[in-house]
């Protein structure tokens, strides 16, 4: 993927033609050839560690599914260290967390962007056990109500290495996709990843090379 210079989903919603916009649309059309066959509705994002553009990722690609007419949730699960709410402008101070421990409802919670077709979930105050919040039984029922409301559920989580999280929210998944940062992860710590969410049992779409200058994407235009 190309490298974004701001997070903002407005980059791309108001640039459709630029290299970024285009890389987004090309990635959503390939995880629709790779789940072919079968239902792919809820799709998280995940990482070998922190900083190698998996929020980034999660908010575009959500953008991309919203370009096209689909009715769109974006679901910070990253109860560690929240961040969609940032790239969108709004207060995280009540969100997944309120859902899972003080029983809100989904409609209280859930809020509309300035993106037609796209909402968000914010992920709420940090909790004291976020594992056992993401492996509860609430969890699954706040998917299963989801579904029933929204075309496609992109949920951005934590990275995999040394916090259980993100391999509890990819079980829950249709598929997942590894962001692995251009230049900075070694082969063997992505291939260690890919290895555990494979023995978790975890459908992995892909592997999306992340952070390539604009010039090197450019060359492939």
């Amino acid at each position: 993927m190309p490298k974004p210079s701001t997070n903002s989903p407005s980059l791309m919603h108001m640039h459709l033609d630029s290299p970024i916009s285009e890389a987004y649309r090309s990635l959503r059309f390939n995880i629709e050839c790779s789940v072919f066959g079968r239902e792919a509705k809820t799709i998280t994002i995940t990482s070998s560690s922190r900083g190698e553009g998996k929020t980034t990722t999660a908010v575009h690609l959500a953008v991309a599914y919203a370009q096209i007419g689909k009715n769109v949730l974006l679901l910070d699960a990253d109860l560690r260290n929240p961040s969609v709410h940032l790239a969108f402008g709004e207060s995280n101070a009540k969100g997944l967390t309120n859902y899972l421990v003080e029983h809100y409802t989904a409609r209280e919670l859930v809020k509309k962007t300035h993106i037609e077709h796209l909402s968000i979930l914010t992920a709420g105050p940090v909790p004291q056990n976020p594992s056992g919040l993401l492996a509860s039984k609430q969890m699954d029922t706040l998917l299963a109500e989801l579904r029933e409301e929204y075309d496609i559920i992109i949920v951005d989580t934590t990275s995999v290495l040394h916090i259980t999280d993100a391999k509890i929210i990819a079980t829950k998944s249709d598929g997942v996709l590894l962001i692995v940062e251009y230049g900075k992860v070694k082969r063997s710590v992505a291939k260690k990843v890919k290895e555990e969410l494979q023995l978790a049992n975890v459908k992995l779409i892909g592997v999306v090379l992340n952070e390539i200058k604009h010039n090197s994407a450019e060359a492939y235009m």
